[in-house]
């Protein structure tokens, strides 16, 4: 086959087979045609627009975390090894001089080059990696593995697939170049919790050492550190993607490790049904206090070479692009960056937000941390040592010490009435953006501000709100008498909560969040209760589940069950309370492809206006009838959001709802969905 061109990118087809033996079937067509048709910029609300897994996996500019923070700069040249569909390319053909692709798959690459079409420093070889290898350069200063390297004994074959693979890459990097990998833990805490293993969608077959065989295999950190020595590497660097590294939002290392109650973001099974059997935050925040993160890191990043100066990094994804950027630690400091050009003016601005507080500030007892923004346009800021805040009051809480929680919100409101009054107010001054270090307390990030002023009551309910929704297991007995204790009438807390809302939409731009996007994408969560009832797969899939979202979006921990059964018709009719706090519901009918009739939905003696799309939004397709609407799943995972914020008194919520629900044959909607995606599709 003769070699292609599209656009300015080579593909060249010596070494190809002419048969794509990877493929994720008709879908790849699918989205090839949406790189032709489509910039870079519609690829998130088309990723919302399909609610496809493969379309969101290889789509999705999330994917570009794991190597954005690398020091790869013009001046290099890199390999990248089983380049797919090109989700990290094109952040690579920006960073590097050169990038060298490899993939087995024409379409795949076909779909890379077109999405890259106008960058003129790609090439892309097709073909078995042990055919192309002998035509590569020896000069590559980074040579990147992501999602590659467990597929070793497929490439290589042989007693020692793993170790000749590595040697082989050697070859071509050079003697100061890196080698990136990119790969599951074995032992990944996900995995013991009940999600399945990612390559074969079995349960347990890693931790159980793939004793039924087949062509991939992860490892544990001590599995990758015997590779690394029995092929003569010494200098190497491990990191921890999270929640791993395909979605990565926060890279952890062993010199910045997580601290309690960073690790809460763990439903994230996208493409397949998984088990719930624990909770994974709470099991988290118990192997950070043992100093076993790194042994159940769900994902790894090695690094052989010379150990990049990033000790953590943060991206802040789930944001209008004009508020994305990322916090990076490093060991002279912290800087945050905008990660387009378009959020340039809101990094700059803390730098004025920091004139203001630190004059404040001055000579109070709560210090406000300096900020210098570069001529890069990146804000610097020095690091300093502490525990957050809300750390503290969490172990107070845990230990049964709600007065001294309570002790410390007073502490609290004192040191921030302190400050002078100005034209602005630090909406950030919640209580996990302050660093205690013995009697200093250091607010270590003011990046959203309000041009105008607010009470130091306003600010302190609007901390303490937030900490509740970060940490919704917490019960705090005396909640209701410290906000009277503040002096906020109902009507007050009520606006401020609609506020936070409001705000949480202006900086999400109403794009769904990774959270938001499992929920519409991904597979069924089934939790012990539901697997210790005795129930078959058919009683369990004919369950109705509630999610409420107290402000950290739909997860299992803030879910219910109802009771009632739906009748030989289909039909089912109950009410249950909710809490005061609640922003948003989430009715799932049941756990199966099925079509719903929304008769009527009462909260708090109100009918919902269930035909207004902004108030009631299904994840399939919505039919409005005279006087219900129907809505039809083409996803065995059904789910009805109810916006509820504005409805929800402080006490005394009661919902009210009547449906029916009838199962539809899995082909009958996979046909249906075909349609469908014709009609929303951007």
């Amino acid at each position: 086959m003769e070699n292609e061109t599209i656009g300015k990118v080579t593909l060249d087809y010596k070494h190809y087979s002419g048969e794509d033996s990877y493929s994720d079937g008709i879908v790849e067509d699918e989205i090839l045609n949406i790189v032709r048709s489509y910039p870079k910029a519609d690829y998130g609300r088309i990723i919302e627009a399909n609610k496809n897994w493969p379309i969101m996996y290889h789509l999705s500019s999330q994917r570009e975390n794991i190597i954005s923070w690398l020091p790869i700069s013009k001046d290099m040249k890199v390999l990248e090894i089983g380049s797919g569909c090109g989700a990290i390319t094109g952040a690579l053909s920006k960073m590097a001089g050169k990038v060298d692709c490899i993939d087995l798959s024409r379409k795949r690459s076909m779909i890379n080059a077109t999405r890259h079409q106008h960058e003129d420093n790609i090439s892309i070889k097709v073909g078995n990696f042990q055919e192309i290898e002998p035509d590569l350069d020896t000069d590559y200063d980074y040579a990147l593995l992501i999602g590659v390297f467990e597929y070793g004994k497929s490439y290589i074959g042989g007693k020692n697939p793993y170790e000749d693979f590595l040697t082989i890459i050697k070859k071509h990097v050079k003697d100061d170049g890196h080698i990136v990998i990119a790969i599951e833990n074995r032992y990944g805490l996900k995995y013991w919790a009940g999600c399945r293993e990612d390559h074969l969608g079995s349960f347990f077959s890693s931790i159980e050492c793939y004793k039924d065989g087949g062509g991939v295999n992860t490892f544990s950190r001590k599995g990758l550190e015997d590779i690394m020595k029995n092929v003569g590497i010494n200098d190497y660097h491990f990191y921890y993607p999270y929640p791993d590294y395909k979605f990565m939002t926060t890279l952890f290392s062993d010199d910045r490790l997580p601290s309690k109650g960073e690790l809460c973001n763990n439903l994230r099974n996208f493409d397949r049904d998984r088990m719930l059997l624990f909770d994974e935050k709470a099991a988290w925040d118990g192997l950070l206090d043992e100093g076993q993160f790194p042994f159940f890191s769900n994902s790894y990043l090695l690094v052989v070479g010379n150990r990049p100066d990033t000790d953590y990094i943060r991206y802040s994804n789930d944001r209008s692009p004009v508020y994305q950027i990322s916090t990076r630690i490093k060991k002279d400091g912290v800087e945050k960056a905008a990660l387009y050009e378009d959020g340039a003016e809101h990094v700059k601005a803390m730098g004025d937000t920091y004139k203001i507080l630190s004059a404040a500030y001055e000579g109070t007892d709560l210090d406000i941390l300096p900020c210098k923004i570069r001529d890069d346009g990146k804000a610097e800021f020095p690091y300093v040592s502490g525990k957050p805040l809300a750390e503290i009051m969490t172990d107070r809480l845990k230990d049964g010490d709600e007065e001294g929680f309570w002790e410390l919100f007073d502490e609290y409101c004192k040191r921030v009435d302190a400050g002078k009054k100005t034209d602005i107010t630090d909406l950030d001054l919640v209580f996990s953006n302050i660093l205690v270090d013995g009697d200093k307390w250091t607010v270590i990030d003011y990046e959203w501000t309000a041009e105008k002023k607010l009470q130091t009551k306003e600010i302190a309910f609007r901390a303490l709100y937030c900490f509740r929704m970060e940490n919704p297991g917490l019960k705090l007995s005396n909640y209701d008498l410290m906000v009277e204790k503040l002096g906020l009438s109902n009507k007050e807390t009520e606006a401020i909560k609609a506020e936070e809302a409001a705000f949480q939409k202006k900086v999400t731009d109403n794009r769904l969040s990774m959270g938001e996007l499992r929920e519409t994408i991904g597979g069924a969560v089934l939790t012990k209760d539901m697997l210790l009832s005795g129930q078959d797969e058919n009683s369990i899939k004919n369950k109705l589940q509630i999610y409420t979202d107290f402000g950290r979006g739909f997860n299992e921990e803030d879910s219910f069950f109802i009771d009632n059964l739906y009748d030989s018709k289909g039909y089912m009719e109950f009410a249950v309370p909710l809490e005061s706090r609640t922003l948003r519901l989430r009715i799932d009918p049941m756990m199966d492809y099925c079509m719903t009739e929304i008769h009527e939905i009462i909260l708090n003696s109100e009918p919902v206006d269930i035909k207004n799309n902004k108030r009631l939004q299904v994840n399939g397709k919505k039919i409005n009838g005279d006087n219900s609407v129907t809505a039809v799943f083409y996803s065995d995972d059904p789910g009805i959001v109810i916006e509820t914020k504005d409805l929800i008194r402080q006490s005394g919520n009661l919902l009210k709802v009547k449906l029916t629900t009838r199962k539809i044959p899995a082909d009958m909607v996979n046909a249906l969905s075909k349609e469908l995606s014709k009609k929303i599709r951007l």
